[in-house]
């Protein structure tokens, strides 16, 4: 068994923190200011990732129209703008019903909560379906040329998105429906969020560009 170490006379004997230290291998902790929830940092590099995504769709819409000069919708093709918009309208709303869960969540108020994710769910059910029925009564299919592949792929990609939006959505209900959230305890209610706000204006984009330029 090895002896204790004694300090030689008149040497300073190690303070308890000092000891620590000197046991203490490999590299320093982080401070606290730069430490990021491993899941608020997951969801933000993902976004980035999909803003990415979206910008290579864009890329080939703005290379139709402005390189080639082609016309937008091609001849013979409409756009229901009107419907598209009233959609737009109820995805913008859903941004607000989920700010108001967040807040619910945070404050500790489970009804504010649970209405609010719930409202929202609905509200972005209710947009995928008005989707999916556009397509089946647009007039063009997919294949027909570039101007409807491209159409196709943004509006398809985004309803994909929501899509996904709404699966992180029906956890986080089910889960405030339970009572899985507290005001200390919520990022199974703000991650959705930050993802169904990003959903929500990458639409406005996409609305702006493919429905009203």
């Amino acid at each position: 068994m090895e002896s204790a170490s004694i300090p030689a006379p008149g040497a300073p004997v190690p303070t308890p923190a000092q000891h620590d230290e000197h046991e203490h291998h490999g590299p320093p902790a982080a401070h606290q200011s730069s430490r990021l929830d491993p899941q608020f940092l997951g969801m933000l590099l993902f976004i980035i990732s999909e803003v990415m995504l979206f910008g290579a769709f864009f890329t080939a819409y703005f290379f139709i129209r402005v390189v080639n000069g082609d016309a937008w919708p091609a001849e013979g093709e409409h756009l229901p703008v009107a419907i598209a918009g009233v959609n737009t309208a109820i995805l913008v709303s859903s941004s607000f019903t989920m700010h108001w869960a967040l807040e619910g969540a945070r404050d500790g108020n489970r009804r504010a909560m649970r209405i609010g994710l719930l409202t929202t769910l609905l509200l972005g059910a209710t947009f995928l379906c008005i989707q999916i029925n556009e397509y089946f009564h647009i007039g063009f299919a997919i294949s027909e040329n570039a101007q409807s592949s491209i159409f196709y792929g943004l509006t398809g990609l985004h309803g994909a998105h929501v899509f996904v939006g709404l699966t992180l959505l029906t956890f986080a209900t089910i889960r405030a429906f339970r009572g899985h959230f507290s005001p200390e305890k919520h990022l199974g209610v703000e991650i959705p969020g930050i993802y169904w706000h990003f959903v929500d204006v990458m639409w406005i984009v996409v609305y702006l560009t493919i429905y009203i330029i």
